[in-house]
């Protein structure tokens, strides 16, 4: 909770502006795993939710992420951590123990299915969490409503099989540690490079702002 409220403060502070030279207080992190899948796919996702974040709610994220690893010590001076992929995740035993620590310990995580990465996430996860499912996010719940309004829930931002999205959970003693975006892609919303039109795509930073501040505030 202390690690929580420290960034909270580091991140919302009055000195909030790259207009003003006030150096940034906080990275984004992209999760850089094992398995084969492609968690370097989404290029500009990450800056651009940066970015949006920094100019709709005040936040001092430098635009420049960081890349870490599961088992790294550098995942602990990062609030918030990024995975996506389309394909296979694989934690060996001591990476599955830090990032329990991390979570337990603070650390929020946002997993970008961004196709195909079903299958291997829930098992990964297991690893990290044997106590836990991957549980839906009931769509009353504040992720979808502290600062945009989600009112059904994850949006549709990219389509893949005419399947609808959906945002999956694990909880930590009532705590959201990590939000599983299914069927959704924000990733591909954040980044410039999907073609994806702009309400589509504004709904998807919107939505990854509503992460980030849940994230601080919980």
């Amino acid at each position: 909770m202390m690690l929580r409220l420290i960034y909270y403060l580091l991140l919302f502070s009055p000195l909030v502006s790259f207009g003003n030279n006030n150096p940034p207080t906080l990275r984004l992190a992209l999760l850089k795993y094992a398995g084969g899948g492609d968690w370097y796919n989404d290029v500009n996702s990450l800056k651009n939710l940066a970015l949006f974040c920094n100019q709709k709610m005040g936040t001092n994220f430098d635009p420049d992420y960081v890349t870490v690893e599961p088992g790294s010590a550098e995942l602990f001076a990062n609030p918030i951590t990024y995975m996506t992929g389309h394909g296979n995740v694989i934690f060996s035993d001591a990476e599955a123990l830090n990032m329990r620590k991390y979570l337990i310990g603070g650390g929020f995580l946002i997993i970008n299915d961004d196709y195909g990465m079903d299958p291997f996430i829930r098992p990964a996860f297991k690893k990290v969490f044997p106590e836990l499912s991957l549980v839906e996010i009931p769509i009353n719940h504040p992720v979808y409503h502290t600062f945009f309004q989600f009112q059904g829930g994850m949006p549709k931002i990219h389509e893949h099989d005419n399947k609808p999205a959906q945002g999956y959970g694990l909880f930590w003693e009532g705590r959201l540690v990590a939000l599983y975006n299914f069927e959704s892609d924000l990733g591909d919303g954040w980044d410039d490079i999907h073609n994806d039109p702009f309400e589509l795509r504004l709904k998807a930073l919107q939505m990854g702002a509503n992460i980030v501040k849940y994230a601080f505030e919980k």
